[in-house]
């Protein structure tokens, strides 16, 4: 099914549009098993990790068999036809270029008496990327997060994807996280990847942060061994808001529409907001025609079945912008003819795409951004994935003696207070 419905920042009221926004990161299926597997490979290890591989991916691998090797990197590499060598390197490229453009530079400024403080970055040692390789090989996904560690000057990078019964990932998948820069790759999905990388075993060392996209089994495992490592986000179903005018072809929104619909959990969500009636209708008639001519309509129609698609029709654009910001999506493309001048009023996305020939699908692949996003609404909290997320941020002061004595009594104000001898007395020991 897919409502069209009327919605006005005045009267927000609608229980259709209310139970669309919300969403749930956590299910209590995925947090029950995600905290069983993981204790499990805290205890076990290698024999945990190896015995839930066999249960949930339908491999049988022993602990040398974990890591794919670099015959079998080169092997994968010799059966990508040119046309996707060619592809993957273009996306490798931008991506590359767009990470280190945007990495943050170290800073500093003067202090009154002459010192200085600011700040200065230094990679992390190891870390850890979450490629999904279940409904869809993303291969992607290989370029959209092992690229910025590497851009970031990461030294080790640690890959871990699901391979399936075979025990072998898709080969174009393999190629991309050796062109992007991983330096280890383990044949591991699920939350026993996650168990791997946080805790680490006698076969694999432990990594200092995880990263990727995941199901909501891999969403729970994340989340349940942050502290133990860092976590980028906290991410669930993909999800697609548009805001269209009806100046941008009702064809192309509508396949745009699609384009996270079909991605396959079922629970994926696709909001389209326009002040136009007609061309809502007109997008909806479309949606269901070119369903029909899709290789993954049946995953679309299970969205369809659980209202993962709303149109929402806005007395003003301005309005319908205040409820893409409620919605907070994972992506955010404005089809309209003043696209930039809109975007100045986004609060909450994780990615906008703006104009008409920008397609989220440009974002997903080649565009330069990361596409890994915060989704289920964490857009309000969390930010897409960025190179910085592979760095550690150290700020430093840097004081003359000037400095000191000008601060001095605020030092031993403050200590004084907070009942910290000490503290006072390590400025104030400084002039005896």
């Amino acid at each position: 099914m897919v409502r069209i419905v009327e919605w006005s920042a005045q009267k927000p009221q609608s229980k259709v549009v209310t139970k669309f926004l919300e969403r749930s990161a956590f299910p209590e299926e995925a947090e029950k098993a995600a905290a069983e597997v993981l204790a499990a490979i805290r205890k076990d290890g290698d024999k945990a990790v190896a015995q839930y591989v066999a249960k949930f991916e339908g491999a049988k691998l022993t602990q040398k068999k974990f890591r794919v090797t670099d015959a079998e990197l080169a092997a994968a590499e010799a059966q990508v036809p040119a046309a996707l060598k060619k592809a993957v390197k273009d996306a490798y490229t931008r991506v590359m270029k767009f990470s280190k453009a945007s990495l943050k530079q170290p800073w500093t400024m003067a202090t009154p008496k002459g010192g200085t403080a600011g700040e200065f970055y230094s990679p992390m040692d190891r870390v850890g990327v979450y490629v999904p390789g279940g409904t869809a090989p993303l291969a992607s996904t290989s370029v959209m997060t092992v690229t910025l560690a590497k851009a970031a000057g990461v030294k080790e990078i640690v890959a871990c994807t699901p391979a399936g019964p075979t025990g072998t990932p898709n080969p174009v998948l393999l190629y991309a996280l050796k062109l992007a820069g991983a330096t280890e790759v383990y044949r591991v999905g699920g939350i026993q990847a996650i168990g791997l990388m946080a805790f680490g075993t006698k076969s694999v060392k432990k990594v200092q942060k995880i990263v990727g996209p995941g199901n909501a089994f891999v969403t729970a495992a994340k989340r349940q061994v942050y502290g133990y490592v860092g976590i980028d986000q906290v991410a669930g179903p993909s999800e697609i808001a548009v805001l269209a005018d009806g100046t941008v072809s009702a064809k192309w929104v509508a396949a745009d529409l699609l384009s996270q619909a079909e991605h396959g959990s079922g629970w994926e969500k696709s909001l389209l907001v326009t002040q136009d009636a007609k061309f809502a209708e007109e997008v909806k008639q479309e949606m269901f025609a070119q369903t029909e001519t899709l290789s993954r309509k049946a995953l679309i129609q299970r969205v369809f079945d659980r209202d993962g698609v709303l149109f929402c029709v806005t007395p003003t654009l301005a309005e319908g912008l205040e409820l893409v910001n409620r919605f907070a999506p994972e992506h955010f493309e404005i089809m309209c003819k003043d696209a930039l001048k809109l975007m100045k009023g986004v609060r909450a996305a994780g990615a906008v795409f703006a104009g008409a020939w920008t397609p989220e699908s440009a974002g997903d692949f080649v565009a330069g951004p990361s596409h890994v996003l915060p989704t289920g609404g964490a857009a309000n909290m969390f930010n897409g994935l960025t190179p910085d997320d592979f760095r550690r941020r150290h700020s430093y002061v840097a004081f003359t003696q000037g400095d000191l004595a000008q601060t001095k009594s605020t030092i031993e104000a403050f200590a004084q207070v907070e009942g910290l001898d000490a503290h006072g007395r390590a400025a104030s020991i400084r002039f005896e």
